[in-house]
């Protein structure tokens, strides 16, 4: 059986994060939607985006049996068990939402799959549980803890944890906290009373850090000394984090090293956050939050009352920013300067409150190597690529 990862129509609603990647690459809990699925599956798998340029990078690889799977759904047994079940030219639907259909064609974009065309069986009747899944980048953070839990589960099971320095404080269940090999800490506090904490191969907590559960730090990642970090908080790979942080996922590669508040936030790759950068995640009226939406084009309620920002892949803000309640910023933006920006600041657009241009290209792409560079690494063809065709969309 050859297992593909399919967007929907309804991946346009995590925009920005989907400007860059399909939903199956976006980090939720300890790992990617992708990393969950090759752990359930014990299989490798392809991708079949929904934006058309992003098949440089992500294709569908087929064969005769071809089992497409949603990537916006986590697995769990039950949905992996359901899926795998699913017959020969069948589709199996929950909510009216397609989860899985089994078929001998090569789809090459999700438009071209007819429902009216296949057997229909429904996931409620195989299971009363209701299936972990994201629409809406808010969805990201705000269902965090839950994906954090089953992560951890799933990733630490039968193993026991590397034994870390005395010199740290840990309150709580002991059950509740692993370190995987040659990771670090020192000097810090971890609060399990309230949920798991996950630190990666060759992370570091330094000294005076606090950290309460559910938190997962990244491989490679580092956690920089008196940082304060709440709950149900993400930090991808090779970050650096400081400050105080709750409620939020990085995804990867990208620095908050400095003091300032990020709250109820996702942040892409290749993020930088300038020192003393703060975002509110709460409105002075304590109405729900709105937030830009980019199918729609206007702002959309979120039905929360705590929502901050969410900061696509390579955008950078200057020392002081701060952002408004709610606020989405595109691929590639560079914002900077006193008062608040927009709450909507789109993909390569350069400046602030007093105003935004184009980031002029050959100097965005200048930048962005010398970020892949820092860390020893090259921005590829296929990323220009990609990052060109963005920067061409007057929907961008």
């Amino acid at each position: 059986m050859n297992f593909i990862l399919f967007d929907d129509h309804t991946s346009e609603h995590l925009l920005p994060f989907t400007l860059t990647r399909t939903s199956a690459q976006i980090r939720f809990g300890i790992t990617t939607i992708a990393q969950k699925w090759t752990f359930y599956l014990d299989n490798s798998i392809s991708f079949l985006p929904y934006r058309t340029y992003l098949n440089t990078k992500y294709s569908p690889r087929f064969e005769q049996d071809n089992l497409y799977i949603n990537a916006r759904f986590c697995p769990s047994n039950p949905l992996v068990d359901a899926i795998l079940k699913t017959k020969e030219n069948q589709m199996l639907l929950w909510n009216n939402q397609i989860i899985a259909l089994r078929t001998d064609q090569h789809f090459n974009h999700f438009s071209q799959i007819n429902p009216n065309t296949f057997d229909q069986a429904n996931l409620e009747n195989q299971t009363t549980e209701t299936p972990l899944f994201i629409q809406y980048p808010y969805h990201i953070f705000a269902k965090n803890q839950q994906a954090i839990e089953i992560d951890f589960e799933d990733l630490t099971r039968n193993r026991t944890s590397a034994t870390i320095s005395n010199t740290n404080r840990l309150i709580g269940n002991e059950k509740r906290f692993f370190a995987e090999q040659n990771a670090t800490a020192e000097c810090a506090t971890f609060n399990t009373k309230n949920g798991y904490i996950y630190l990666a191969k060759d992370s570091e907590v330094m000294e005076n850090a606090s950290i309460r559960g559910g938190f997962a730090l990244g491989q490679g990642s580092t956690v920089k000394m008196g940082a304060k970090i709440y709950a149900n908080t993400t930090i991808g790979n090779h970050c650096k984090v400081g400050g105080e942080i709750s409620n939020s996922v990085i995804f990867a590669n990208s620095n908050k090293g400095h003091e300032g508040f990020l709250g109820n936030a996702v942040i892409g790759e290749w993020c930088n956050i300038g020192a003393d950068t703060n975002n509110s995640n709460l409105k002075n009226t304590y109405d729900d939050v709105k937030l830009w939406d980019y199918p729609t084009q206007k702002m959309k309620s979120t039905g929360l009352q705590f929502c901050g920002l969410m900061l696509a892949d390579h955008a950078k803000c200057g020392i002081n920013t701060m952002f408004n309640t709610g606020t989405v910023v595109g691929v590639g933006a560079n914002v900077f300067g006193g008062g608040f920006p927009p709450n909507f600041i789109p993909s390569f657009a350069w400046g602030g409150s007093n105003g935004l241009v184009e980031y002029q290209w050959e100097k965005f792409l200048e930048t962005a190597k010398k970020v892949f560079q820092r860390r020893n690494l090259m921005l590829s063809q296929t990323d220009i690529d990609i990052l060109t065709h963005i920067f061409n969309d007057p929907k961008r």
